[in-house]
């Protein structure tokens, strides 16, 4: 079967996993589309490490059974929208549970509005949640007011600050709030009755070991309008609370607590106008609040996973396109490889048991899987499931990698993932988000180099100027109101490079790319004709317009330096709208209406001067989708749509 997105959306995608207190097996949720209803749903498996990768149903049907956390006594906790009973009317996220001596499922929680995540002490009597909550609403009354609110209305939303969205959605009158239970799921106790804004988004949490501690990054809005974020540390049964680490400026995120609780290691990053700030590791003192920061001279972003002791944290960092687990002693700053060539994924993703390093690990060209390594210095990565469904012999392609010199010298790193038996295929260059990210040998769903390349395509991935993993001064050159100078020509380095390899056939090339790799391909149409092509996604075309539409406004005028009420000159430097004029290049726009990202005014504007300058143009609207593109249907219809767009005009 040839790899299409067919195939691709035909994968089990391995999302999450837990292992057993006692280790002897390993819960993993995988999600795969529905053909009658054309929609992920998510299963539990049971694995055995021992079993080369023999893997059994904990759980299937119609509902979405996810985020696998085993309980203190073997039973295991999960996130499902499955019905408590037949006579209720619909469905919410809860905490369930499988016991651990068998049998059925049985229901943890009765959150009104539903379930967002949940931890379990590892040794302790504590379950911590994290719900939708309705202000100054009684808790027995929170789902009729819900309801009533949906129903009738009415549906007017009312901010004092500038965060009123994020990604696809407005904030609602509910707020993410809290909670601690006991480990049955009784004794209910709001940590966080005032809850706003401080925890929506992205939750970053832990739980101590003995679950008499919960530590959750806090936003709050900080000077221009960007957020920071300190720990919020509670104690679970009174409630009472402490800010640690709260400065402007900084963020503070990924709390991990150390074994006896007394520290915890979390990120640490200081923003401003002037540069991005290095990512580092930290540690805080939970009765002082005494902040050190780490492995300073590493010149990587490292994120905690866990503690192995009380003086060594196993952290996942970038390095040059991929991500991997080091150890870090907090007494010395050393930093050791611990393990593996295969990226890791970088958040949630890591159990450290035993003298074993559990981790989801994938590369271009395969998807997610668990693997296992042992917990010592370059210890070799080995799969212990096979729950996606593939094999290598479904692909013909050759993975490689180049390093270009830039115009100033700096090498720029590039991922080409190419078919097998084609001569001089038309090469594609695929320009990665951010800006502050990198692409890396590693499975993506969204955007799958191996569709591309099995359509006959040598798919090329760069990593220019703002790419993570090289060294904060690589980073640094993105930063500041330069996205269009340094990164330009980094790419551009690229380009005339895979124009002289002989393997390849330059005389075909098109560029593509999306949100911060749209806006890329949008630069490039106003400054060369080279490519036969052009396609973008969810991209950035008219500075001003977007620095007060997008669900972050403070953060974007912060890395441009510049509002659209103060230089409005420097702002625009690099917009791609004062460059239309010279746009040559066919090209295809695609979008999700319900992105706030990058809002769809952005396509509209670059569709409609395309237009007006007779470039040959499409449009392509997704009204249901955000700023990715991820229900199976629509997935399969935007890869129809590029890979159509390019046959036709590299062909």
């Amino acid at each position: 079967m040839p790899f299409d997105v067919q195939r691709l959306l035909g994968l089990g995608r391995v999302s999450s996993f837990a292992v057993s207190p006692d280790g002897t097996w390993i819960a993993v949720a995988v999600s795969r589309v529905n053909e009658a209803t054309g929609k992920f749903v998510s299963w539990l498996y049971r694995v055995d490490p021992g079993s080369s990768g023999e893997a059994h149903p904990l759980t299937r049907g119609e509902s979405n059974d996810r985020a696998p956390a085993f309980r203190r006594d073997g039973a295991l906790g999960f996130v499902s929208n499955r019905k408590r009973s037949a006579a209720e009317a619909d469905a919410r996220d809860q905490v369930w549970l499988l016991p651990a001596g068998g049998g059925e499922p049985v229901p943890v929680t009765d959150e009104p509005l539903g379930v967002q995540a949940f931890k379990f002490a590892p040794g302790g009597d504590c379950l911590l949640v994290a719900a939708e909550v309705l202000p100054g609403v009684a808790h027995d009354n929170q789902r009729a007011r819900a309801k009533e609110l949906a129903d009738k209305g009415p549906s007017s939303l009312r901010y004092t600050n500038a965060l009123v969205r994020h990604w696809d959605h407005w904030y609602g009158a509910a707020a993410t709030h809290i909670i601690a239970y006991d480990e049955r799921g009784s004794s209910r106790r709001d940590l966080t009755p005032s809850a706003d804004q401080e925890h929506r988004g992205d939750l970053e949490w832990d739980l101590s070991h003995d679950g008499t501690r919960a530590a959750v990054a806090e936003r709050k809005l900080g000077a221009g309008r960007r957020p920071d974020t300190a720990i919020r540390l509670f104690d679970t049964a009174s409630g009472n609370s402490t800010l640690l680490g709260a400065a402007s400026g900084v963020n503070l995120g990924a709390p991990v607590f150390s074994p006896t609780g007394a520290s915890l290691a979390c990120t640490h990053t200081a923003h401003s106008r002037e540069a991005h700030g290095k990512s580092s590791l930290a540690t805080l003192n939970v009765e002082t609040g005494a902040l050190v920061l780490h492995a300073q001279q590493w010149d990587r972003w490292p994120t905690p996973m866990a503690f192995t002791g009380s003086s060594c944290v196993v952290v996942t960092a970038e390095e040059e396109g991929r991500c991997l687990i080091f150890s870090v002693d907090l007494l010395t700053d050393a930093v050791e490889r611990l393990c593996g060539s295969a990226a890791t994924q970088s958040f949630g993703a890591v159990e450290v048991q035993s003298g074993f390093i559990f981790s989801i690990a994938h590369d271009l060209s395969h998807p997610p899987e668990v693997f296992r390594s042992r917990c010592e210095r370059d210890a070799e990565h080995a799969p212990i499931t096979a729950l996606s469904g593939f094999s290598k012999e479904d692909i013909q392609v050759e993975v490689r990698e180049t390093r270009t010199r830039s115009t100033d010298g700096a090498m720029v790193h590039t991922f080409i993932v190419a078919p097998v038996g084609v001569t001089r295929p038309p090469v594609l260059l695929w320009i990665h988000g951010g800006p502050i990210s990198a692409f890396g040998d590693l499975w993506h769903w969204r955007w799958n180099a191996l569709v591309m390349a099995a359509a006959g395509y040598a798919v090329a991935l760069p990593n220019p100027r703002g790419s993570t993993g090289y060294g904060q001064a690589f980073v640094e050159g993105i930063w500041c109101n330069q996205w269009g100078a340094q990164c330009f020509e980094d790419l551009m380095a690229v380009a005339d490079a895979l124009a002289a390899d002989p393997r390849l056939d330059g005389t075909r090339m098109a560029a593509m790319g999306g949100s911060f790799g749209g806006y890329m391909t949008n630069w490039i149409g106003g400054h060369t004709a080279r490519f036969r092509a052009l396609v973008t996604h969810a991209s950035v075309f008219h500075m001003e317009a977007f620095a007060g539409a997008t669900d972050y406004p403070g953060w974007f005028q912060m890395e441009m330096s510049a509002s659209p009420r103060g230089d409005r000159e420097a702002l625009g430097r690099y917009s791609p709208h004062r460059f239309v004029s010279a746009w040559k290049s066919p090209t295809l726009i695609l979008h999700g209406e319900k992105d706030y990202r990058v809002p769809i005014h952005e396509s509209l504007l670059l569709f409609d001067a395309l237009q007006e300058l007779a470039v040959e143009s499409e449009l392509v609207v997704f009204p249901d989708e955000n700023h990715w593109i991820a229900k199976p249907g629509n997935v399969a219809a935007w890869y129809g749509h590029v890979t159509r767009f390019l046959g036709a005009h590299l062909a």
